[in-house]
């Protein structure tokens, strides 16, 4: 004689009958209204907090040091400004995009050299850290120098600000792909080219591109900061910056400090964009969402 016990009745943790094992999605309402609100109410801050000290901090005969936003707007919108910064964004954009491209290159040339032998990176990194450790104030003299002081020198400050973080990320990358797929290429015997074209390089793309993104931003700090020591040929924000301060123009100098952030922001989240494209969304799924 058998006794048949009765199935127990699911819990809260055991999935029902005739489900999967795998707990349903659940989606987080009021996403979209955060993900917009922080920032709003962070740049709300910093607006507030730009008029407190333009109002109750300076003295009326000082508030040219940081003068409201309004007179910053009307600054950059009138005539004569607009179009000077106009032409000088259009000459740091060359800048920043030639001497990303280049950095780009070399960047990228330098770590896989570097990913395929270990004597290789004992042999070159120390000199990309040294690269990036050396001021690039103290570098200046010695690229006028050589290069002169026209776009070329400019380009060439801006490849050396640039290029350290796309060297170390996508070393960073290069090295970190998972141990067994690294054993199951060599099981069937995939060369070195292979492994790191159907690889390596597939496996450190997220890398590689926070690397672009970091260097993005820098670009557009090279440009300038060749813009300010290059005083020669045609003028960038750098050096319209530095002709507003020499000037005391306080509204038409913030302009054009704007102008430059916006630019940065510009170029980073342009290679956001395209590291979404390269990567693809399974990147950013496979975190849990904040």
């Amino acid at each position: 004689m058998t006794t048949t016990v009765p199935d127990a009745p699911p819990t809260a943790g055991t999935p029902a009958a005739g489900t999967s094992g795998t707990a349903p999605l659940v989606r987080r309402r009021g996403g979209g209204v955060t993900r917009w609100a922080a920032p709003l109410a962070v740049f709300a801050a910093l607006i507030g907090g730009w008029y407190a000290i333009t109002y109750l901090v300076l003295d009326p005969a000082r508030r040219f040091l940081m003068p409201p936003p309004q007179d910053v707007i009307a600054a950059f919108f009138d005539g004569p400004t607009v179009e000077r910064i106009g032409e000088a964004l259009g000459q740091t954009v060359k800048v920043t995009f030639t001497g990303l491209a280049i950095a780009i290159v070399i960047g990228m040339a330098w770590a896989v050299l570097m990913s395929q032998a270990k004597v290789a990176e004992r042999s070159l990194f120390p000199y990309a850290v040294a690269l990036q450790c050396i001021p690039i104030l103290a570098l200046v003299p010695l690229i006028a120098f050589w290069f002169g002081y026209g776009f070329g020198a400019r380009v060439i400050v801006c490849v050396l600000i640039a290029l350290f973080p796309i060297v170390s990320n996508t070393l960073f990358g290069l090295q970190s792909v998972d141990r067994g797929m690294r054993e199951l290429f060599d099981l069937h015997g995939a060369g070195r080219t292979t492994r790191l074209l159907k690889l390596q390089l597939p496996a450190a793309m997220p890398a590689i591109f926070a690397g672009f993104r970091i260097s993005a931003g820098l670009s557009v700090v090279g440009a300038i900061v060749g813009d300010v020591f290059f005083k020669q040929g045609q003028a960038g924000l750098g050096i319209v910056l530095d002709n507003f301060r020499n000037c005391i123009q306080g509204a038409e100098l913030f302009a054009t400090i704007l102008v430059a952030a916006a630019l940065g922001f510009a170029v980073f989240a342009l290679f956001g964009w395209l590291g979404r494209l390269a990567v693809g969304r399974w990147y950013d799924q496979s975190r849990d969402p904040a």
